[in-house]
């Protein structure tokens, strides 16, 4: 007897399903397409504990008969695919037949669903793949989708998945992935039982980017247009001042689907290249339109990614269109030598003077030149002293003047320091440190030492301080945190609020007062010691704060916090700003040294460097 069998349905069912249902956020964008290829007109997504519990997902389409809602759950049942040849030319989001079956069999998954056409509805609910029951119900026409306790037949598949605002935030990028592209229907999300989005039908694609990104996202986007025999190239680009580290807001679609392609993105990153400094990437909404039987949609088991026919020309395509809306809106740095509506100015010839006449000038109050405030006056006038006695020494008569002062007539000029006890002291001290520490460009600090001078890099001094405070914070949970005098709203987009809202401890125990605020916005209440309150520094600070949290580390808690605190140290020193004067300067050095280790920054470069005697001589042989 050989040793190969054919698998049983069920398991095969669960292998497929693997490659379909890979989070709960997969359950919702296969549903989400099913109902927009239905024709839907409203598509209402609710989650439970991040679809952990449950997913439901109503809307208005089409509809199923009672056979068909039955079919829909088998392997490969589909209504858009009759011949091989179809496979070239796919419109539509679904084809394959695999989402409800691959669903089903890590799922239990009720469906209610009626054609407008018939009077009562179906009810089927499955499980496994194996246990079906059927029923007839009343409801509204379309399909009502929910499906319970994902997974809890791969119990090692559910304990792999990561947090709940994770998981959340991963069913709003593919809600965000759908509802983009079709502004001609409405779209809700609510987890919860708090709504995330509530999308009406838009004018256009831009208004529906303005609801799901927000106006920080939009208010600097500007049409792209092109149209060649090979694509059609639409969308909206951002401005390059609006480029952040962070990766966002980066979208291409072909034919209204959305895809990823590291290939394409290199075409408009290149058409950028000169806009924007290192490490930045812009936002871009890229629609291309293509023959469909030249894309195969079908090389990945999520369709998330689409090979072309003629890829370099679609790439030339999108770089040469990127570059041109770039130089035609004007971003870069340029002189415009528009004259027109200029004010004429008159030529004045070389006899003008003759004949402009006197020049008047405004009367002014009398002023004496040679007065100087800040000179000593030696000597009084007579009359002044008239009848004023001189106070006399301790033990001597009245009118006594002592030797070596003035006499009558003559004014002691005043004593500064007089009365103030250790005025002396204070300012020998002073001028001591300043002459110990000198600021160079506000990059550099120079001190001397006994065997030389020594130069210490200001940034990477701040961020030693900064790492070991930061350390120390999250470590002991005792944070410094300086209010702001008024509090700044930062709009970062649903899924980066509820970043803020996953790490909301973290943020909290490094020092960092940051609170979400409705859908899309966070408010910045306070920032660690060290950190700029000035509302530009803000926003850029809190993009900088959703690069570090968008790295999903996870390991030993020490390295997990000495890694946080390195990277909130790596953010606070690009912000804080430099001494104004040495003693600022000094009170830096003398912070930097009662730290650990002064000498290197969390990622081992040098903070200091010493300079001796012998090489300063040798500068001026």
């Amino acid at each position: 007897m050989g040793k190969l069998k054919v698998l049983p349905a069920s398991i095969a069912n669960m292998i497929a399903a693997g490659e379909v249902v890979q989070r709960p956020a997969s359950v919702v964008k296969e549903l989400m397409e099913n109902a927009v290829d239905a024709g839907a007109t409203q598509v209402d997504v609710i989650v439970k504990d991040a679809g952990r519990t449950s997913i439901q997902i109503i809307d208005d389409g089409s509809g199923m008969s009672p056979s068909d809602a039955v079919l829909c759950f088998e392997r490969h049942a589909t209504s858009k695919i009759a011949e091989a040849a179809d496979l070239q030319r796919i419109v539509s989001y679904g084809f394959r037949g695999e989402a409800l079956a691959s669903i089903a069999a890590v799922a239990e998954v009720t469906l209610k669903t009626r054609r407008p056409s018939d009077e009562t509805g179906t009810q089927v609910t499955i499980a496994d793949t194996t246990s079906v029951k059927t029923a007839s119900i009343a409801a509204p026409s379309g399909c009502n989708f929910l499906v319970r306790n994902l997974f809890y037949n791969t119990p090692a598949r559910r304990k792999f998945l990561k947090s709940d605002s994770v998981e959340l935030r991963h069913i709003v990028e593919e809600f965000t992935r759908i509802a983009i592209t079709r502004p001609d229907i409405g779209f809700s999300l609510n987890s919860n039982g708090r709504d995330i989005f509530r999308l009406r039908p838009a004018k256009s694609l831009k208004f529906r980017v303005l609801d799901l990104m927000g106006s920080n996202v939009t208010g600097d986007l500007v049409d792209i247009n092109a149209d060649t025999s090979v694509v059609r190239v639409s969308g909206f680009l951002a401005s390059p001042d609006t480029a952040h580290k962070t990766v966002a807001n980066q979208y291409f679609f072909v034919n209204g689907r959305y895809f990823r392609s590291p290939y394409l993105h290199k075409a408009v990153m290149k058409a950028y290249e000169e806009y924007l400094p290192e490490g930045y990437t812009p936002s871009y909404f890229i629609w291309l339109e293509v023959d469909p039987e030249t894309v195969d949609v079908n090389i990945h088991p999520t369709k998330a990614e689409v090979k072309f026919e003629e890829e370099a020309v679609i790439f030339q395509t999108i770089y040469a269109c990127v570059k041109a809306t770039l130089g035609r809106n004007a971003f870069g740095q340029g002189i415009d030598f528009d004259t027109d509506g200029r004010v004429e100015m008159p030529q004045m010839g070389a006899s003008f003077e003759e004949y402009r006449g006197p020049v008047q000038t405004a009367p002014g109050p009398p002023v004496d030149g040679s007065y100087d405030p800040f000179a000593v006056n030696t000597s009084f006038d007579d009359a002044a002293i008239a009848g004023v006695s001189l106070p006399s020494a301790p033990g001597k008569g009245p009118g006594h003047v002592p030797q070596g002062e003035p006499g009558p007539g003559i004014a002691w000029p005043r004593n500064p320091n007089a009365g103030n006890a250790g005025y002396g002291v204070l300012f020998e001290q002073n001028q001591a440190a300043q002459a110990r520490a000198l600021v160079v460009k506000g990059k550099y600090i120079i001190t001397p030492t006994s065997s030389g001078i020594m130069l210490v890099s200001i940034r990477r001094a701040w961020e030693r301080i900064l790492y070991e405070k930061t350390l120390k914070a999250l470590s002991k949970n005792a944070p410094v945190t300086q209010t702001a005098l008024f509090p700044v709203q930062v709009q970062v987009g649903a899924a980066s609020r509820l970043l803020f809202e996953e790490h909301a401890q973290t943020l909290s125990a490094a020092g960092f007062d940051i609170t979400p605020f409705g859908t899309d916005t966070v408010v910045v209440n306070g920032v660690p010691e060290g950190y700029s309150c000035e509302p530009g520094k803000v926003q850029q600070m809190v993009q900088d704060i959703l690069l570090i949290l968008s790295d999903e580390t996870s390991g030993v808690p020490e390295l997990v916090r000495a890694a946080l605190a390195s990277k909130f140290a790596t953010l606070g020193s690009l912000n804080v700003e430099p001494p104004r004067n040495a003693f600022e300067a000094q009170g830096l050095i003398d912070t930097l040294f009662a730290c650990d280790n002064a000498e290197l920054t969390a990622g081992g470069k040098k903070i200091t460097a010493l300079v001796n005697i012998e090489d300063l001589e040798k500068k001026f042989l």
